[in-house]
C-alpha cells in the first residue's frame, strides 16, 4: 500500500491506497479540496467532518448531473446509430442518365445531315 499526505480544505490527513493509483488518490483529493475552498470562502471555518461531508456531497451533485448527461447523451447516439444502420440497410438510389454511344452517334449524323441540307437550300436561293 502507498501512503500519501493530501490537503483538503487547508487540513492534511494521511492516506492509504494501492500501488500504482496514486495519481487518481491525488486527483480525487485535489477536486474534493476545490469543493472544500469553495466552501471555506463562503462559510468560513468549519468543523472538519461538516467540510468533508458538505464537499463529498457537491461532488456527489456535480457526478449525478454528469451521469444525466451521459444518459442522455449515449441516448441520442443510439439514435444516430440506429438510423445510420437504416441508411445502410436501405441505401438512396440515384440514377444519373446516361446517354447510349449510338444515340450519340444518330444525333451527330441528324446534324451532319441537317447541315448539308442548309448549305443546299442557301445554295438554291443564292442561285
Amino acid at each position: 500500500m502507498a501512503e500519501l499526505r493530501i490537503t483538503i480544505g487547508g487540513r492534511d490527513f494521511d492516506v492509504a491506497c494501492q500501488e500504482g493509483e496514486e495519481q487518481y488518490l491525488r486527483a480525487a483529493a485535489a477536486m474534493l479540496d476545490n469543493e472544500a475552498q469553495s466552501l471555506s470562502q463562503q462559510l468560513g471555518r468549519i468543523p472538519e467532518a461538516r467540510m468533508l461531508l458538505m464537499a463529498g456531497l457537491m461532488l456527489a451533485d456535480k457526478a449525478a448531473g454528469a451521469e444525466d448527461n451521459v444518459r442522455v447523451l449515449s441516448a441520442r447516439v443510439e439514435a444516430l446509430e440506429s438510423q445510420l444502420a437504416a441508411a445502410k440497410a436501405h441505401p438512396v438510389r440515384i440514377e444519373v442518365p446516361v446517354v447510349p454511344a449510338a444515340v450519340t452517334e444518330t444525333l451527330a449524323e441528324i446534324a451532319a445531315r441537317a447541315e448539308a441540307l442548309a448549305d443546299r437550300v442557301e445554295e438554291a436561293a443564292a442561285g
